[in-house]
């Protein structure tokens, strides 16, 4: 059975080791209590929740998809640490984000992606546009590629920037049929000369029972707003609407991604 079909692990935070200031979110090198070191993102930080959500639904639409992404894991976060930390700033994230956060393992050893540096195939690019067309990922360009060589691989990291729909939860049956725009500065969009297979073989792997899967991952406090009625079964049956509709109308983005390689190549 492929193991991205069972529930994320639930690991305890036992050391916060060090930040990692890099964008709104803050993230940081944590130690759990499987011995491991993880890269957590803090629910109390930047866009909150939404980006661990986007993260979590992300990571493992990219699993099924057969990329390589770092193991996502559920952390749990004691008060504590707040108590102790001497930064202000990081003292407040800490207590802000007290409960279920998330991480992804840390790949120890990698390096980020750079495009003057590796060469990557035509088959595996076009799968990495494709596959941030459906996500609406904004944060793949060649100033932030978000993506690691690790034992020669190439690795996704740091989703939290997708599925930026939810921030608005008005128009989202609109924003799910439009074409993406933001893929004219993806970082391997020049490569991409094969995304008419690419959407033939995803639109197959993406079964509407994986997806249904996946969003029931998702913990039912994240999906609680103050500022909104909807219940969290309410928000769940939206990504599901929201995913499923736009892999219906894949046609739009990957003409929208081919229009836009055209003007490069």
């Amino acid at each position: 059975m492929n193991p991205s079909t069972f529930p994320l692990r639930t690991v305890n935070v036992t050391r916060y080791v060090t930040p990692l200031r890099e964008g709104g979110s803050l993230p940081a090198l944590v130690e759990a209590d499987d011995g491991f070191l993880y890269v957590m993102k803090f629910r109390g930080a930047g866009q909150g929740a939404k980006a661990l959500i986007a993260e979590l639904i992300a990571g493992e639409l990219a699993r099924t998809l057969g990329f390589k992404i770092p193991e996502l894991v559920f952390t749990e976060l004691d008060i504590a640490f707040s108590r102790a930390e001497p930064d202000e700033e990081i003292q407040d994230l800490l207590r802000a984000s007290v409960g279920l956060n998330l991480a992804l393992h840390f790949l120890s050893g990698a390096i980020t992606f750079d495009a003057l540096v590796t060469t990557i195939d035509p088959k595996l690019a076009s799968q990495v546009v494709w596959f941030d067309c459906f996500i609406t990922n904004v944060d793949r360009t060649s100033r932030n590629t978000n993506m690691l060589i690790w034992h020669k691989e190439l690795w996704l990291i740091d989703h939290g920037a997708a599925l930026y729909f939810h921030h608005s939860w008005d128009n989202w049956e609109s924003q799910a049929q439009r074409p993406f725009v933001p893929i004219k500065d993806h970082v391997l969009l020049p490569q991409a000369s094969e995304l008419e297979v690419v959407n033939e073989e995803f639109r197959i792997k993406l079964t509407s029972k994986r997806i249904r899967e996946i969003i029931n991952l998702i913990p039912d406090e994240w999906l609680i707003d103050a500022a909104n009625s909807m219940t969290a079964e309410e928000r769940r049956q939206v990504y599901i609407q929201f995913l499923e509709t736009r892999l219906e109308a894949s046609a739009i983005f990957v003409k929208e991604a081919q229009n836009a390689r055209k003007l490069l190549v």
